[in-house]
């Protein structure tokens, strides 16, 4: 009899996590065509969750949470999408420069350097450096166009998707305590740990991802408006790439402003080399050394190889949002790994006292 019962309580249990799984699958295909969408929402609502909690005093938590969400639609997706359609616009510029850039003749000074190069450098160079700039060019456009493309092709389900960004920030403002209340029954370690796990988590990604992405945003714009204003085309795309640079731990925005401003000396143009070197070394250079200290004040830092990689492998995973994701993932990944090792480091003293 106690045998025959616990047969069928060990089958019952297998029936029931068999169950779960299945419902977990099943969860996972009706949500995946929102995933990303879902996924910026709980982005929003994690980085808005202040602006929340202080309309929430005063107007109630549904009232707050739409005022919340309609701010977001007016100051995040307003902008975003005036940029892509200024990047839409400018790429095809982008496409013809990149094309006509080897049938161009090399300035002079430029070529001498070239070739200089080309006879100390022991791989194989190409003799014109505008093939490589061209290939470079074409590389970056190849990359951004089509996913660009897309999306402004298909317009109804970048609305769609928008709507449904939107439609969950407002639940997830609204329900964030309950959202926050299972996610700390979801974690498998004691009270003080969940709740101490959960703070340092929302700090580390607030400060690192939010910090990074700021300083990266003016930082692109300053070198789009500086590239504007030395006569260069497509100052919006300049921008864009000096952003994505900026991301990149120790050389940042370098990659771009400073082979501009060697062109610039090289060619002749002096004044526009100085300009720019003066700009990117004293204005560019100095927002990542104000800013960030500003942004990071009271907060603890995340390693800038942690969100290089998170960048990376969070685009190459997830798309764009994976820019935002992929280092939060990892963030997020990292707590949890010390987590459980602090916790096994108290078991086994335990087991040992």
């Amino acid at each position: 009899m106690s045998a025959s019962r616990t047969g069928t309580e060990r089958f019952g249990q297998l029936l029931f996590y068999t169950v779960v799984l299945l419902i977990a699958y099943l969860a996972y295909r009706v949500t995946e065509p929102f995933l990303s969408s879902l996924a910026w929402a709980a982005i929003l609502a994690l980085s808005l969750q202040p602006v929340q909690s202080r309309l929430s005093t005063r107007f109630g938590n549904g009232r707050a949470a739409l005022a919340t969400t309609l701010l977001a639609a007016v100051v995040i997706v307003g902008p975003l999408a005036t940029l892509i359609s200024m990047l839409a616009a400018e790429l095809p510029t982008v496409m013809n420069f990149a094309q006509q850039l080897p049938s161009q003749a090399t300035p002079e000074r430029v070529q001498t350097v070239w070739d200089s190069v080309r006879e100390r450098v022991p791989v194989t160079l190409p003799q014109d450096p505008t093939q490589l700039l061209s290939q470079a060019a074409q590389t970056v456009v190849a990359f951004v166009a089509p996913r660009l493309g897309g999306a402004l092709a298909n317009l109804a389900s970048m609305l769609g998707s928008l709507f449904v960004t939107l439609f969950a920030l407002f639940f997830l403002l609204r329900d964030g305590e309950q959202v926050a209340d299972l996610v700390r029954r979801s974690l498998p370690f004691p009270p003080a740990e969940r709740e101490r796990l959960i703070s340092e988590a929302y700090n580390l990604v607030i400060a690192s991802v939010g910090a990074g992405l700021a300083v990266a945003a003016v930082q692109g714009a300053i070198g789009g408006i500086a590239f504007w204003a030395l006569g260069l085309g497509a100052p919006v795309v300049w921008s864009v790439v000096m952003a994505i640079c900026s991301l990149i731990p120790v050389v940042g925005a370098t990659l771009v402003w400073v082979p501009v401003a060697l062109w610039f000396a090289l060619s002749g143009d002096v004044v526009k080399a100085l300009v720019l070197t003066a700009i990117g070394a004293g204005v560019i250079g100095m927002v990542d050394n104000f800013l960030r200290p500003v942004l990071l004040s009271g907060r603890t830092s995340v390693n800038g190889l942690v969100v290089f990689i998170g960048l990376l492998g969070g685009t190459s995973a997830f798309g764009f949002v994976g820019l935002v994701l992929g280092p939060i993932v990892l963030v997020i990944a990292g707590m949890l790994l010390e987590a459980l090792t602090r916790r096994n480091d108290l078991v086994h003293r335990s087991m040992i006292e």
